[in-house]
């Protein structure tokens, strides 16, 4: 697995459908600002011949089209549109979570052992598919409604005013942090589910004491990450988040598949944790022993 990287063309936006193969490929070309010599040469292709296949002269092979692809930095689903666009069968497949089931079990496995710390897999429009179901109390204050529906998307919870956003400390930190990897998200694969995603936090209120300056003693830990700072009836805690994918997906679904874990940002809230697991161990407890004593009322 490794962090997630670079931008990709609004192919969406242009009408993927009626995109010729070179026209794609030019495109593609010009967003990651090489010349046709450049693209050429890392393909271990000819220029001429380059110059056919974006002006429709020549008919591309699924050899040089892959080629291309890896020299261009073109994620799996645009893969499968160069492919189309050429004539041919899409060269990777798209299978729903469930039938990817090493897959699943590893990440289910890595989740579960992030605990207590929560964890989570979300897919490409920031929808969570797996969690490890960690510190329930963070989410005290949700509107059930946001808590029933399903699929739950992450940053829609995270900062929706009926969610958790009236208790994220540094509100408008983290919300500038999250439009930041949506906009480069969507440089790197254009979605209208994710354009709507960016509209529609763009259009929440921030609240006006989130405009204040962090505390002093998160200025350090600031300068390094963004931490997450929520505020619950234990006390404020602090996260700092990873985002890891699958180093060598050969799966559209699992190259769109992301795992996110929060690590406490300070020994408060390595304290603060404990103590919610404490109360989790006590309830649980008193649940079971409740079942148990039924019988015998």
């Amino acid at each position: 697995m490794e962090p997630v990287r670079r931008g990709t063309l609004d192919l969406q936006a242009m009408g993927t459908q009626q995109l010729s193969f070179g026209t794609l490929l030019r495109r593609w070309r010009e967003q990651r600002r090489m010349t046709q010599i450049d693209l050429a040469l890392a393909a271990g292709s000819s220029t001429r011949h380059l110059s056919c296949l974006e002006t429709g002269r020549a008919q591309p092979s699924r050899e040089i089209i892959r080629r291309l692809a890896d020299c261009l930095d073109v994620p799996l689903r645009e893969q499968n549109t160069l492919m189309l666009a050429a004539g041919f069968a899409p060269a990777f497949a798209e299978r729903p979570i469930a039938e990817l089931e090493a897959a699943e079990r590893a990440m289910d496995r890595v989740l579960k052992a992030h605990l207590p710390y929560p964890a989570f897999a979300v897919d490409r429009h920031w929808n969570v598919v797996l969690s490890n179901s960690a510190l329930q109390q963070l989410y005290e204050g949700c509107s059930e409604e946001m808590l029933r529906h399903r699929p739950v998307n992450a940053v829609r919870l995270t900062l929706h005013p009926q969610g958790m956003g009236p208790r994220i400390v540094n509100y408008a930190e983290w919300r500038g942090h999250t439009l930041h990897l949506l906009r480069n998200q969507l440089q790197r694969q254009a979605d209208p589910g994710l354009e709507a995603l960016l509209a529609e936090v763009q259009s929440y209120p921030v609240p006006v004491r989130s405009e204040a300056c962090a505390a002093p003693e998160f200025d350090a830990i600031q300068r390094l990450a963004t931490p997450l700072r929520i505020a619950t009836r234990f006390g404020t805690v602090s996260f700092l988040n990873t985002l890891t994918v699958f180093g060598t997906p050969s799966d559209v679904t699992l190259a769109e598949l992301a795992l996110e874990m929060l690590f406490p940002a300070d020994d408060e809230t390595i304290e603060i944790v404990a103590e919610m697991e404490r109360e989790r161990l006590l309830t649980a407890a008193a649940a079971a022993s409740g079942i148990r004593e039924t019988p015998r009322a």
